[in-house]
């Protein structure tokens, strides 16, 4: 008998550690929207608090900041490098500086009949982490595990249209186009796309703009690091105002 229960209480013991292992080793859903342990402003009254400490931290539509300026958001459709829906709005926002920034080069760009077409802008973390999954490679998907410019509400992936057209002027390739041509540095263009990119790249430059090592689409406004990570929806923006 004393046999019997000793087995009994073995099997019991090893049955609770197992359960141990397992509450541990599992994410927690919370774990899964932040599994890095960042710091990221995931609740619109955290925002909202930010706000009244530092007006620069709104995040501004940009369709209601810059007058015609147009909106080509791929991750709202399944034209995009996921094949997959990632936003459920086709919506692009910044922070205030950002905004006006890109409000001045749109005005600049009209003396030379060019307009701006915006791909994304701020981009919650969520989608970050779904990147990385879909194509681990961080020469141009950021790694969650430090989150991206995107998320801070400071990043923007654009090109130039002819304002007689509505068409895109030459550039070297596509957007999200995970090729050596994609890097800013690539020369072997035409002459046209080689000065496309350059003004590009000047006049973005010109209002605080640095472009992204490896995408020529994608420019970081300066001070980017002073704003924290967010993961709100385009919906929870749009209702907080």
């Amino acid at each position: 008998m004393k046999k019997t229960i000793f087995n009994t209480s073995l099997f019991s013991i090893k049955l609770l550690f197992l359960c141990l292992i397992l509450s541990c080793s599992s994410p927690t859903s919370e774990n899964n929207k932040n599994p890095y342990g960042l710091d990221i402003v995931d609740n619109i009254e955290r925002y909202k608090q930010s706000l009244k400490g530092n007006p620069d931290m709104e995040l501004l539509d940009l369709e209601s900041a810059i007058p015609n300026v147009q909106l080509d958001i791929r991750y709202a459709t399944k034209n995009n490098f996921t094949a997959e829906i990632i936003y459920t709005d086709a919506k692009a926002f910044a922070r205030l500086k950002v905004a006006q920034a890109l409000k001045k080069v749109q005005d600049s760009l009209q003396f030379h009949n060019l307009g701006l077409r915006i791909y994304d802008a701020y981009r919650p973390y969520a989608a970050t982490l779904k990147f990385f999954e879909v194509y681990p490679d961080t020469n141009f998907v950021a790694n969650p595990r430090y989150g991206s410019r995107h998320n801070r509400g400071c990043a923007i992936d654009l090109t130039l249209i002819d304002l007689s057209t509505g068409e895109e002027i030459p550039m070297p390739t596509e957007f999200d186009d995970f090729s050596e041509k994609a890097d800013p540095n690539y020369m072997d263009l035409p002459q046209e796309v080689i000065e496309n990119r350059t003004f590009l790249f000047s006049i973005m430059s010109h209002f605080g703009f640095s472009h992204y090592p490896t995408e020529w689409w994608h420019f970081d406004f300066e001070g980017w690091e002073n704003f924290p990570l967010m993961d709100l929806s385009f919906k929870e923006l749009m209702q907080s105002k």
